[in-house]
Order: C-alpha cells, then sequence, then structure tokens
C-alpha cells in the first residue's frame, strides 16, 4: 500500500515521527548493549550498572547475586540473596535462581528459607539432574537419607557421570555400602565403572571390590580394559586370588569367555585372538619399539584367526621385546610353559624364546624354552616349571638372549601361537 500524503504538515509529522522511534528504538539498543558490556566486566560496579541501565531484566540481578554469593574476598550472603530475590520478583521460573538462592540462605543458617527455595526449584524443573543434585545433596547434609537417596538416584539416571560422587558423598552419612547402590545407583554398568575407578584411586580397594561384586549381579556386559585399574590394585597389594577371580568374571561379562585357546591354560589369550592388551592379565606390549615391528598376523597362525608376528630389522641388538604377560598360579604346582613358533630368515643363533619368572617372593627362579632360528615350520616348544611354595604370580615373557657369533644383530621374521602355562595333572603337583 502506498501511502499519498496531500500536505507539507502532514509530510513532516510523519518524517518526526519515523525519528522519534527511532530514536527510541536506538536508545534501548545502546542502552542494552551498555548493559551487556557492563555484566562483561565481570564486576560489581559492572553488574550493578547493568541492573540501573535494565531493571527489569532478571538475569542482571542473579548475577550480581551469584557476584556477592561466590566473591573470593569476602562472600556477603545477606546480600546475594536481596539481588536474588530481585531476580525471582521479575522471572519466578527460574530453577538457577533458586537453587543459588536455597544456597545462600543455608550459608545464612535459615534452612526453613533454604527449604522453601529448593521446592520451588524442584516445582518448576522437576526432571532436572542439577536441581535433583543439589537438592539432594541438601537433605544429605540434614540428615534426611532416605529422600535424599531418592534426589541423588534420579540425578544419577538422568545424568550418570554423576554416579561416583553421588557413591562417595553418600558414603560419608550412610556406611552400609549395600544399601547405598540400592537406593543410589540404577543398573547402568558405566555408572559403577566409574565408582570402582573412583574408588580404586583413592586407595578403596575393598569397596570397590564390594561395589565390583554387585555390579557382576546385574549381568552387565563391560569392556574387559575397564577392570584393568582394579586387577592393578589387587595385585599391587599382593590379593592375587582375588584379582584373578575378578579377571575371570571380567572376562565372562566382556563376552570373552568363548575365546578359543590351549585347553587348560592359565595365561589369557594365549593365541592373540581378543584384540585386548595393555592391563589386567592380558598380554602387555611396548608402546614404542624402535628395533622390531610387533603386530598381529591374520595370514599367518598356527590356530584360530591369528597370531603374534615379530619382524627384526637386522639394525639392533635386541635381547628383549617388552612383549610380557602375568599369570595368577597355585603354589607349590607342576606347569608345563609351552607355545608354537615359526620362523623365517632369522639370522644368528639365537631366536626368539619364553621366559617364565616368579613374582612377588624371594623365589626368583625362572625357566626358558628353547629357541628357533633359521627358517623353521610352526614347531612346538616346551619345558617343564614348578611353582614354589609361597609363589601366586609369574611373568611370561618373549626374550632373546645374546649370540655366541661375532654379529648380534637379529633380522627375519618370528610367529607365535598358543602359549600356553597349563598345570599339570594333581598326581604330579609338588609336596
Amino acid at each position: 500500500m502506498i501511502l499519498r500524503l496531500s500536505s507539507n504538515a502532514q509530510r513532516l509529522v510523519l518524517l518526526a515521527a519515523s525519528c522519534g522511534t527511532g530514536l527510541f528504538l536506538s536508545y534501548f539498543s545502546i542502552r542494552t548493549a551498555l548493559a551487556a558490556h557492563a555484566v562483561g566486566l565481570q564486576t560489581a560496579e559492572g553488574y550493578e550498572r547493568a541492573t540501573r541501565l535494565e531493571p527489569a531484566d532478571p538475569r542482571n540481578w542473579y548475577l550480581l547475586g551469584r557476584y556477592w554469593q561466590y566473591r573470593l574476598e569476602g562472600p556477603d550472603a545477606s546480600r546475594a540473596i536481596r539481588y536474588y530475590l530481585s531476580a525471582v520478583s521479575l522471572y519466578p521460573a527460574s530453577s538457577d535462581v533458586w537453587l543459588d538462592l536455597a544456597s545462600a540462605y543455608e550459608s545464612e543458617g535459615n534452612l526453613v528459607a533454604a527449604r522453601d527455595a529448593f521446592s520451588h526449584a524442584k516445582r518448576d524443573y522437576p526432571l532436572s539432574p542439577n536441581v535433583s543434585w543439589r537438592y539432594g545433596n541438601f537433605l544429605l547434609r540434614q540428615g534426611e537419607l532416605e529422600p535424599a537417596f531418592v534426589e541423588m538416584r534420579h540425578a544419577v539416571e538422568t545424568d550418570p557421570t554423576r554416579g561416583a560422587e553421588a557413591f562417595s558423598r553418600s558414603l560419608r552419612v550412610e556406611p552400609n555400602i549395600e544399601k547405598i547402590l540400592d537406593r543410589i545407583l540404577p543398573p547402568i554398568d558405566s555408572v559403577y565403572v566409574d565408582v570402582i575407578w573412583d574408588q580404586t584411586t583413592n586407595g578403596q580397594t575393598d569397596i570397590a571390590l564390594e561395589v565390583w561384586d554387585h555390579l557382576v549381579a546385574i549381568h552387565p556386559r563391560v569392556p574387559l580394559r575397564d577392570v584393568f585399574p582394579l586387577i592393578a590394585a589387587l595385585r599391587n597389594n599382593k590379593r592375587i586370588a582375588e584379582a584373578r577371580r575378578v579377571w575371570d568374571q571380567a572376562v565372562v561379562v566382556a563376552g570373552l569367555a568363548d575365546l578359543q585357546g590351549p585347553a587348560g591354560s592359565l595365561l589369557w589369550d594365549g593365541g592373540f585372538e581378543s584384540g585386548v592388551a595393555g592391563g589386567g592379565y592380558s598380554w602387555l606390549f611396548p608402546e614404542v619399539s624402535q628395533n622390531v615391528q610387533i603386530g598381529i598376523d591374520a595370514r599367518e597362525k598356527h590356530s584360530g584367526s591369528q597370531s603374534l608376528r615379530l619382524t627384526f630389522d637386522g639394525k639392533s641388538i635386541v635381547t628383549s621385546t617388552d612383549i610380557c604377560h602375568y599369570v595368577p598360579v597355585s603354589p607349590s604346582t607342576s606347569y608345563s610353559l609351552s607355545a608354537w613358533v615359526k620362523t623365517k630368515a632369522v639370522t644368528t643363533d639365537q631366536g626368539v624364546r619364553l621366559q617364565l619368572r616368579s613374582l612377588g617372593t624371594q623365589d626368583i627362579s625362572s625357566v626358558v624354552t628353547p629357541e628357533l632360528h633359521g627358517s623353521e615350520p610352526w614347531t612346538h616348544i616346551e619345558i617343564p616349571w614348578s611353582s614354589g611354595k609361597d609363589v601366586q604370580e609369574v611373568q611370561v615373557c618373549l626374550v632373546r638372549y645374546l649370540s655366541d657369533q661375532l654379529e648380534n644383530r637379529i633380522k627375519g621374521t618370528t610367529w607365535v601361537d598358543d602359549v600356553a602355562l597349563v598345570p599339570e595333572a594333581a598326581g604330579h603337583s609338588k609336596p
């Protein structure tokens, strides 16, 4: 539509109105921009100026309240409360303001007002994990455990990353671990794993073990690597039997119980089939190896689907591959250590062999299998070994002895498969 003006006076009136509207809008735009700039200063003066420029904006009052509540140099909760109340009077549905107002009231000892503020936050945002978390912690501090546990569980269900902290905080007021597990932790695998890791890291191995047993009872699906820290803690405390039990359970819950390997062997994944390495009772490989290329070979294997391949570059003298495996064993028992090995053009008279040595006792005896060099088809190497009366754990490593030849540098490729440590029949056990 085209507006036709009949006189210059009408045109001037319209122009004046347009200019006035523009100036009005510009004023508010400039004022808003100035308020935003003042807030960005993150100072008391800046926040106060923002409330003067934009007094109807609840966010400015909220930020001013947070400044005084969490100020490092002398916080002032009573002043913060005044500003929070201004914010909620402008926007009563803000759970964030109610939560900080509740905290300020609690710091002033006004628990009735704090509870009321938390109740407002719950009504405004009942599904919020943050609201449930902060309200649940308030109830914990008041000793109201059952309603606190309800809030904490909801917080963990909606935000599983809070599980470890919810567990540790609840444990401070309720020593019954089983009760906390039932009330606080939902049946979420990652939540339990986080709790186990947290307790293990803090040296609470017994608690971590109890949480693990509770996790196993709910039939989880947990990656084997998630159990490495607990196994390491148990091993470091020489609790080998428990470490072995946890590992056996972990193999099941990881879905690796049917992993193909030598029958009766205590050495897990002797056929290098799992793809799991780096901790627990799995293979340990060096992070960096300059003298030998280490890999898994799916084209060359004795059994299963793959084997371990070692390719030596011929430029270095290699005496250790740093490929090892911890194995829990029984004291005073006879075993057979064996593997299948294949070589291709391995130089010198000293190839790769298996070395077994005892751990954790004064018995540091060790044995080594025969070696293979040159070019040999898949060959079974084996040696007997008997554990001492106090031996509960051994280490099996791939090693190479120095050659008697003038040239000690080794070149060529070796494949290893079906490594096994098998106990002999009970009748052959040591007295």
